[in-house]
């Protein structure tokens, strides 16, 4: 791919938006090809995947002005849903997913990082919505991220002044998780990733599947989402040999991820 890396290790996938000569700016074909790698490792067995920008200046500086300044506006409707489907793809990506901000996150690279699942920022990371300084809004999805993250008023005073924040001020309003030195960023989450993907990868998953359907359920159907997630860890390999390792006082065997049920015994 152009403008896209991707690697994997030790079911962690690290992948790399690689376009530093425009501060890894989204374009049509960026899109598409974090979009199309995303498609090609969901079914590839990771339990953590990294998301960073290449260089050492910008995670995603946003969306690319020169590809947005003459779009039509029936073409701009299709742009902005473009961008959703993929924010969307990575709330719905079945596991953890962080984002390494190791520099600028504008506009669209902002929204980038709130599709994430965790976000760790490095010290020189920068945060802002430009975009109603350039006669636009946000358009893939970061106006409900950023309000159900922060709340509405705090959100606003982001949105309508366009004001950019460092890490410490991102830290503060709870939007990034942790912040490191720049050299340190990407150990620091590597090692938060590790110890994402030793635990069990289905009550992860589940985990992050019950915490996605807060929002838009009321409280008896999160109940009944909620008791589906927590029947489907019964009976696998993996809950049975945790819980009896943990009674036993002892160390569980590696997690594998199986989701196929156990023979359970007839009298307990």
């Amino acid at each position: 791919m152009k403008y896209i890396r991707y690697e994997s290790k030790d079911f962690i996938g690290t992948l790399t938006i690689n376009r530093p000569e425009a501060l890894n700016a989204l374009n049509g074909e960026t899109l598409s090809e974090i979009s199309q790698t995303l498609g090609e490792i969901t079914s590839a067995g990771l339990r953590c995947l990294v998301i960073t920008g290449g260089g050492e200046k910008s995670f995603v500086a946003g969306a690319d002005i020169r590809e947005m300044l003459n779009l039509m506006p029936q073409n701009a409707r299709e742009y902005s849903k473009t961008g959703n489907r993929l924010m969307n793809a990575i709330d719905d990506f079945p596991a953890p997913v962080i984002a390494a901000v190791n520099g600028y996150a504008l506009g669209g690279g902002f929204e980038l990082a709130l599709a994430c699942d965790i976000r760790m920022a490095s010290e020189n990371a920068v945060f802002a919505f430009p975009e109603v300084s350039l006669g636009i809004l946000p358009g893939y999805g970061g106006v409900k991220r950023i309000a159900a993250l922060i709340g509405a008023a705090r959100a606003k005073d982001l949105l309508f002044t366009a004001r950019r924040i460092t890490a410490a001020e991102a830290l503060s309003l709870g939007i990034v998780n942790s912040v490191h030195p720049q050299a340190e960023l990407m150990g620091e989450v590597l090692k938060t990733a590790a110890k994402i993907a030793g635990n069990a990868p289905l009550g992860v998953g589940n985990v992050k599947k019950a915490a996605n359907a807060v929002a838009g359920l009321t409280a008896p159907q999160f109940t009944e989402r909620e008791a589906a997630l927590f029947q489907e860890c019964f009976g696998t390999q993996d809950q049975r040999n945790a819980m009896s390792a943990f009674l036993e006082k002892r160390k569980p065997a590696p997690f594998t991820g199986a989701c196929t049920t156990v023979t359970m015994p007839t009298e307990l």
